[in-house]
Order: structure tokens, then sequence, then C-alpha cells
């Protein structure tokens, strides 16, 4: 033993606990994946994990491109590749990403499993222990994961219908750095964001990369959404306006299936050559059959048709969500997004989302708790609701039961109170025994 080295000890849990590094202790289940396994259960109507209706892609679709790979490219396939990934695609990729405006060259494209290892690499590049990263308020819980695992401090932001405030992103901007504090990029998820469901409004994007600009400051773009618009298209991403400011993070898991772990980062040219080195280190290569899967796919298939097919799927879950949330829980406030997977809900200040999802277990239906989606502890007062993957009728019974959990808890506190007592349960739309109905 170095009796200059202070020793960690273990435990009976963990008799490894003190050989762990320091940047181990930023690793913890998610709120979102430990709903997982109760909300699989056929009973339970989940409208928590934001599993995208993979059903409305017609299985011959995949399943050609499957047998063309393996007949024409089989040995190619299933091969080593380039850290980069395979040119094919990432000329696709492009064509997909000139729907939201951007011109790009194919060199500066990068594919990586899934969008959320492109991530990880980025804050590998940049970020150091003690370091600033900027996100909206509230945030994608998978990307505060990967910035707490680097030992960073994540600092939000506050957004409203119209998506991130620019006056708060200067004034939080001017507080670190009269702290002294290092802030190393803004994240954000402008188009239908997760967990909010709001889309950052054109006026506001062009101010929000100056004042990025100004200060230094890189913009990381997650744009897992973008296409999945309902009435509207989203505006321009914010990589079409700023090339050199911005690092666009782009992914097949939504608009195709996540199965595949296909996704990709477009991002400037130095900074393109140091992701690829990042990937080289921590898989060698991208799997380069699933990349010549979906190269097959979107060269064969009418890929634009059928990511218009899931907005209309998607589009009517969402209706059934905020006709439900009106007719069961009209006391509530909720967003009403143009596009992607996610409704949020705001509860009165009485109430506690993450308390109150055991209750809502046992009436068969899951939720995320908005703590889930906050660095800082908050969010207990706010709740993510999925509409994308249960049925209309599905999300209609769950949003049914939850208001016979959120009813039952007002109910609860308005009696302990003393301002009244618990109420019939009889009440009109509210059923106490949870329906049994659910195919």
């Amino acid at each position: 033993m170095t009796p200059d080295v202070p020793q960690r000890t273990g435990n009976n849990l963990d008799p490894w606990y003190a050989n762990y590094a320091e940047r181990a202790a930023g690793f913890s289940a998610s709120e979102v994946r430990a709903l997982f396994a109760v909300a699989s259960r056929p009973e339970v109507v989940s409208l928590a994990g934001g599993m995208p209706y993979v059903s409305a892609l017609p299985q011959e679709l995949i399943t050609s491109a499957f047998e063309r790979v393996m007949r024409e490219q089989g040995p190619v396939a299933l091969q080593y590749g380039s850290g980069q990934g395979i040119p094919s695609l990432r000329e696709h990729i492009l064509d997909v990403m000139s729907l939201e405006g951007i011109r790009a060259s194919v060199d500066n494209v990068v594919t990586s499993t899934g969008s959320q290892q492109a991530l990880d690499f980025v804050a590998k590049l940049f970020l150091d222990p003690g370091d600033v990263v900027l996100a909206e308020a509230p945030s994608y819980v998978g990307a505060m994961g990967v910035f707490r695992s680097y030992q960073a401090s994540v600092v939000h932001v506050a957004m409203d219908d119209d998506g991130l405030i620019p006056e708060a992103l200067r004034q939080t901007i001017a507080h670190l750095r009269g702290q002294g504090r290092r802030i190393k990029f803004l994240y954000t998820i402008p188009n239908f964001h997760n967990p909010a469901g709001v889309t950052l409004s054109a006026e506001r994007r062009p101010e929000i990369l100056e004042i990025c600009r100004s200060n230094e400051i890189l913009v990381l773009e997650d744009n897992p959404y973008g296409l999945l618009h309902f009435d509207q298209p989203a505006p321009d991403a914010l990589r079409s306006m700023d090339p050199e400011g911005v690092v666009y993070l782009g992914s097949f898991s939504k608009t195709l299936a996540p199965g595949f772990r296909v996704g990709w980062a477009l991002a400037p040219h130095a900074i393109r050559e140091k992701l690829i080195l990042a990937a080289e280190s921590a898989i060698l290569s991208p799997s380069s059959f699933s990349q010549l899967v979906v190269s097959e796919y979107l060269s064969q298939a009418d890929w634009r048709g059928q990511i218009d097919a899931f907005r209309g799927v998607y589009r009517e879950r969402k209706e059934a969500m905020v006709e439900a949330l009106g007719e069961y829980l009209p006391q509530l406030s909720w967003t009403n997004p143009n596009g992607g997977f996610y409704v949020w809900v705001t509860l009165p200040d009485v109430l506690d989302s993450k308390q109150m999802l055991p209750r809502a277990v046992r009436e068969l239906v899951a939720y995320t708790p908005g703590t889930a989606f906050f660095a800082d502890g908050r969010g207990r007062h706010a709740m993510r609701l999925s509409f994308c993957y249960p049925t209309p009728d599905a999300i209609r019974l769950g949003i049914r039961r939850l208001a016979t959990v959120v009813n039952g808890e007002l109910d609860l506190l308005d009696t302990f109170a003393g301002t009244g007592s618990l109420q019939s349960p009889d009440r009109p739309g509210i059923e106490l025994a949870p329906p049994t109905d659910l195919k």
C-alpha cells in the first residue's frame, strides 16, 4: 500500500468498490431505464419510454434489404470497416439532412452506434472534470448521464413554449463567467424537444447562435425527431445557419428503427478528425452490417413516404393523448407538440410525480417523473408522457388510470389539509378499479 494515496474501501455488496475510477460515480441508473422492467408487463399501459412504433414499418422492406446486402455484399457486411463509416450511407445521410436545410460534405459525416454514442464521443473530446454544459430546463436524461460520467456540471437554461429563451441564456453565461467557470458547449434539442415537446422558434434560432458565437461556446444540436412533424415542418436546423459553430447529431432510431443502432455526427473538419479517432479508440468501427442494411433501405425504399406514414401514426396518438388529458385531467396543464414523441405535463404544486409513481404502477399505468430531466433536483411537479408506442385506445385508458391516481392524491391531500373530504369514487370519468379491457 502506498502511504501517500488515500485508500477507498470496498463494501459487502461490491468488493471492487475501492478500485473504481472517480468518474464511475457519475454512472447511475436513469429513472427511464428503471421503469422498463415494470412498464413491459402487458397489463401496464406505459406512457414512460420513448420507444418508436416499429410495427408501422413494413417488414418486407427490411427483409429485402437484409437479403440484398448478404447476397451482394456479404463479405463486406461481415467485416471490419472504416472508423468514419461506410461512404454510401454517409451520402444518404446528406440527403436526409438536406430536408432540414443542411448542405454539407460527406467527408464531415461520422457514423456511430446510435446518436447516443456520438454524444458520448463529443463529451469525451471536450469535457474535463468541473466543466459546464448548458442545457435546457428540462433536458434529455441520457445526455445528462453522459455529461455526469465525464464529471461535468449541467447548468440549466430556462425555456418556454418557443424553446430556449435567449435572454436567459445570456444571463446564465454571464453569471457562470463571473464565477470563473468554464463553459464547453450548449446542448440543445431544438425540434420537438425531449421531454418538453416544444420547438425552438425560427426567430430565436439565429439569436441563440449569435450568443454562443460571441461567447465562443460550441453548440451541440441533438435532432432525432426533426422530421417527425405533424402539421408544419420545424425550422431549418441550427447547423444550416452556422456550419463552424455547431455539431449536429442525427439518428435513424426514430425514423427507421432503433435496433439498427445507426446514428451520426456532422462536425466541423477539425472536430470531425477527433471524432473519428475517438470512434476508432472505442469500437474500431461501427457495424458494417447495420450501416449497409440502412444504406440499402434508403437506396431502394420510399423512405420519405415511410417517414410520412410514421408522422400519421404519431399524430393520431398525440391527438388521443391531448384529448384524453382534456377529458380526464382538465385541471392540469401540458404542452401540445407539433411533432416528436412527448407531452410535458405540469402538476399542481402539492403533488410530487416521483412519489406518486408507485401508486400509478399499482393502477397499471407508468410515466416518467419530471425529476429525471433535471440535474439539480427540480421537476417534482411535472411528468413526461410518451405517446409514441401505445395505441390510441391504450393511451386513453392510460390517461384514465392516471386520472385515478392524480385525483386520488388530490383528494387525500384535501382531506388531510382539513379543507374537504374524499370525494365519492363514482365521479364521472374516473374509474378507481383498473380497467381490464386493454388488449
